[in-house]
């Protein structure tokens, strides 16, 4: 068949490796290079991660047999612990910080304790069977921790009301709370193991371009080229370049489908107007010179500061800091900040920041309600039968990391060869 792929993210690059063996395969890019939110570009011969800072780490066996066939592990990545910490009180604590509780004074000490054992006597329910996310987080941590850490924390970054947010678009995201675990943390005083991601591997030069750069290599990409116009001529679906194709994959933002999709999803009884209006945030990224340290990523929950955390990209390879007799790392701002104020909103954090560059990117963290995934499922089955897939983050409405965004690729892979072969 031959196939058009809209966007050039980790979603597109992968979807397109995998089907370019036994299919034509075209992608389209509305950006002057590939790569969606995991671009990387060098600033003063530092590496500059735009939007947040992009690590690989998988649990699904097949995502890292097909990863590591298209990279070589020990010679080309290094593999790292993943050290996080929370900056709380003037101090740099560790995470997650409900294994930290020791550190509090006495009297939250109390109040958290005492919550905590009393949520035990309460009927057990799957984190997921909570009506949203404010629910799980005050039910599995008590009302103190949920107002001191969780609800400030969660707010700075989500910017939303908590309570509209549904709990299953976090499975998977977040370390689920365990009373017995917590206990012994706080006894044993042992670092965490267990989270999502507590090792991942990352490239020795170019951090996630790198990736980048090695999926699209020998793929047919055209670069500034916005689709804005598909059409169904004689049963082939052709784009406004007059291009005609057996199947399109839609890796670019689902608010913003081509009036043929939304036509088609209309006629089938689909909410257009609640897609178009689906909840995302953007980041604000300040790439800044810090001093040594051993942390990977900081979370910054408290109000003082408008920064929500700091990614050590320099601690993930020493690459990433030629041009510097310092390390670098990224500064995160939920929303639009202008660069005078981040500039100032650094002097508050730790490590003697000094900016060297900037980035603001419009979208980067989708929030599904308690509508989004039925209304996304529908939309999918409607569009796929006029072979027309959506796949990837901002398509798909999912938080998805590397590793997942790979996994839902492995998916619709397979789903469109075995329509290809019954058909």
């Amino acid at each position: 068949m031959k196939i058009a792929i809209i966007g050039t993210g980790i979603s597109g690059l992968s979807i397109a490796r995998m089907l370019q063996a036994e299919h034509e395969v075209v992608l389209y890019e509305k950006g002057e290079r590939p790569g969606g939110l995991i671009k990387c570009e060098r600033v003063n011969n530092c590496l500059f991660h735009k939007v947040g800072g992009h690590v690989f780490n998988a649990r699904n066996e097949h995502v890292l047999e097909w990863f590591w066939s298209h990279f070589d592990r020990d010679n080309e990545f290094v593999k790292a612990k993943r050290n996080a910490k929370v900056f709380f009180n003037n101090a740099i604590i560790g995470y997650p910080i409900e294994n930290y509780i020791y550190l509090f004074d006495k009297i939250t000490v109390k109040k958290i304790t005492t919550e905590l054992l009393e949520l035990q006597k309460k009927p057990k329910i799957s984190p997921f069977e909570h009506d949203n996310f404010e629910l799980f987080l005050q039910n599995s941590f008590g009302n103190t921790f949920y107002e001191l850490y969780f609800k400030p924390y969660n707010k700075k970054i989500w910017q939303t009301d908590l309570s509209t947010v549904a709990m299953e678009w976090l499975e998977g995201k977040l370390p689920m709370p365990n009373l017995q675990e917590i206990i012994e943390s706080n006894i044993l005083r042992e670092e965490e193991g267990n989270m999502v991601h507590s090792s991942f591997y990352y490239p020795k030069y170019g951090g996630s371009q790198f990736i980048v750069d090695r999926l699209k290599s020998g793929l047919t990409i055209q670069t500034e080229f916005e689709v804005s116009k598909i059409e169904n001529i004689d049963g082939k679906l052709r784009l406004q370049d007059d291009q005609q194709y057996d199947k399109i994959i839609y890796c670019g933002d689902v608010r913003k489908l081509p009036d043929f999709c939304k036509k088609i999803l209309s006629d089938g009884g689909i909410d257009v107007s609640y897609l178009e209006k689906l909840r995302s945030n953007g980041t604000s990224n300040l790439f800044c010179e810090t001093d040594e340290n051993d942390i990977s990523w900081l979370y910054i929950p408290e109000d003082f500061t408008k920064a929500h955390r700091i990614i050590y990209t320099g601690n993930f390879s020493d690459s990433n800091n030629l041009g510097s007799e310092r390390r670098t790392c990224v500064v995160e701002f939920s929303g639009k900040i202008d660069y005078g104020v981040m500039v100032e909103e650094i002097k508050k954090l730790p490590g003697n920041l000094k900016p060297l560059a900037f980035n603001y990117e419009p979208n980067s963290y989708v929030i599904q309600d308690k509508r989004t995934r039925t209304e996304i499922a529908k939309a999918k089955f409607l569009l796929e039968q006029r072979g027309i897939y959506l796949l990837g983050r901002f398509a798909e409405w999912e938080y998805y990391n590397m590793d997942k965004a790979i996994e839902a690729a492995f998916e619709l892979h397979t789903e469109i060869n075995t329509t290809n072969i019954l058909s």
